[in-house]
């Protein structure tokens, strides 16, 4: 488990710095397909990559548990921020899920991944701040499968347009990103309820 989490937190840190060519390179050279997004609704799309890549960044920090216990202050205020960033990237990726030129079901599959993100992130920080840690980490690891989106999404979408063109392959990642992800999430919950279950 160890050895994978070390393998996900390095294609995270990966995906992080990729998300820094907007930065410097012209959009055109980095992602042509969203040209239209970042010429017509520039603020949301920009909300969504900055939102987006912060929340990403964070994301292994927020997991860190020598963090938790030697810096809790840190990882509140780290966490805020995680919030806030996805509060950005959600609401803004959703707008570009509604306007997207991908077709309905891309467009269905993204929307539906703004929303479970805004709600899932939303109820662990309800929950942090009424002192229900467990339920609050709980609800974390579902916040962070959403987020790490973002990594399956750019490990999927090469395969499928290479085999069945980038506009399946793009209608098929809309969903493939984040679905896998939650259902991976539930089943990590699940087995360790079960571990929690089981007497000493």
């Amino acid at each position: 488990m160890r050895w994978g989490l070390g393998v996900l937190w390095a294609l995270t840190f990966v995906v992080v710095l990729a998300s820094l060519r907007f930065a410097f390179v012209a959009l055109e050279f980095v992602q042509p397909a969203m040209i239209y997004h970042a010429l017509e609704r520039p603020l949301v799309f920009y909300g969504h990559v900055v939102g987006a890549t912060i929340a990403l960044a964070l994301v292994p920090f927020q997991f860190c548990a020598r963090l938790r216990m030697r810096r809790l202050t840190l990882h509140r205020w780290l966490g805020r921020f995680y919030a806030v960033a996805i509060l950005f990237g959600g609401l803004s990726g959703v707008w570009l899920a509604m306007t997207t030129q991908a077709g309905a079901v891309a467009g269905a599959g993204f929307a539906v991944l703004g929303v479970a993100w805004l709600y899932v992130t939303g109820n662990a920080v309800r929950l942090a701040m009424v002192g229900d840690i467990t339920a609050h980490r709980r609800w974390m690891i579902r916040s962070a499968a959403l987020t790490l989106a973002a990594v399956t999404l750019r490990i999927y979408l090469p395969i499928l347009a290479a085999t069945l063109g980038f506009e399946t392959g793009y209608t098929l990642v809309a969903w493939l990103c984040w679905v896998p992800n939650a259902l991976f999430a539930e089943w990590i919950l699940r087995r360790d309820g079960q571990r929690r279950a089981v007497p000493a």
